[in-house]
């Protein structure tokens, strides 16, 4: 019988987080398992609670969206211990790409059958910062300000965030000049958006990658060429089924090391997994890596 640690971010799904640990808890606890349920005191303090969770032998369960999972799945990663998922944030991509419910009785299930699986993960380095493993996708552009957008909504429908906050970006955006080296390989585009991916999915159910997996040892790189504001919001529906990849304007890369900078009007965002994570540097600067860490992670699911 395993047993569990549930870390929960309260303010996760606009403080939904909290109530949806109840049932699923109940129920682990009805077969036998032990169940310890903890918030979030912060990034330093979460660390020091899953490495002593995994020395316990516990599976670390992760309570909220995709920045906690982005976060958490670093964490275990590195300690060498088990995550499983309780989806209770905004977008739950992650959780999407893994096939998961978010139903009390399906998830129990999951966390007390389901096979351990290995899962890639994205290392993201900044020049001169330490790196940082990302789970879902890195990302920089009209989706990086749309994350923005969406962090500073508190009134709007959970819903309506995202479509939102996406065409509110795309109205204002202003075009960036990308160096992206692919294994090598070296381009550069006036693009809207660069993603670095390793799921097929962000913003709360858009396929920006459809061709990823999280267990192919590959990522993803989808570039979306500038182009008017009129053409970028007629063709955003797209996103939601992964049909906009055969748009002329959108190109697809694969490889396992991607170097990236660029150049704009003011410095250009970059994000993962909804959660900020500075900005990109110039192109006359050393560049951000981005690489693949082929099945570190250990997932119930």
């Amino acid at each position: 019988m395993r047993s569990f640690t549930f870390l929960v971010n309260p303010a996760s799904g606009g403080g939904a987080a909290p109530g949806a640990v109840v049932p699923v808890a109940r129920l682990l606890r009805e077969a036998g398992a032990s169940v310890d349920v903890t918030y979030s005191p912060g990034p330093r303090a979460t660390d020091d609670l899953v490495r002593a969770a995994v020395e316990r032998g516990d599976v670390v369960v992760c309570v909220g969206g995709d920045g906690m999972v982005s976060h958490l799945a670093g964490a275990v990663a590195e300690a060498g211990g088990v995550l499983g998922l309780l989806p209770a944030g905004r977008g739950n991509d992650f959780a999407r790409m893994l096939g998961l419910s978010s139903e009390p009785p399906a998830i129990a299930q999951v966390l007390l059958e389901a096979p351990e699986r290995p899962v890639d993960l994205l290392r993201w380095t900044l020049p001169d910062q330490p790196p940082r493993l990302v789970a879902g996708s890195v990302y920089s552009g009209i989706d990086a300000r749309t994350a923005e957008i969406v962090d500073g909504m508190r009134w709007t429908p959970i819903k309506a965030q995202y479509p939102l906050a996406a065409l509110r970006a795309i109205l204002t955006y202003s075009p960036g000049r990308f160096r992206v080296a692919v294994d090598g390989e070296v381009a550069e585009y006036a693009a809207a958006t660069v993603a670095l991916a390793n799921s097929a999915y962000y913003g709360k159910g858009m396929k920006i990658a459809p061709g990823a997996s999280v267990e192919d040892g590959q990522l993803d790189v989808v570039v979306v060429e500038a182009a008017s504001r009129t053409a970028l919001v007629r063709s955003f529906p797209k996103i939601y089924d992964g049909s906009h990849v055969d748009l002329p304007e959108v190109h697809v890369l694969r490889g396992t090391r991607v170097e990236i900078a660029a150049d704009g009007a003011r410095p250009l965002p970059v994000g993962g997994d909804g959660e900020p994570l500075g900005v990109l540097p110039g192109l006359g600067a050393e560049p951000a890596v981005v690489e693949v860490v082929p099945g570190v992670l250990r997932v119930l699911g």
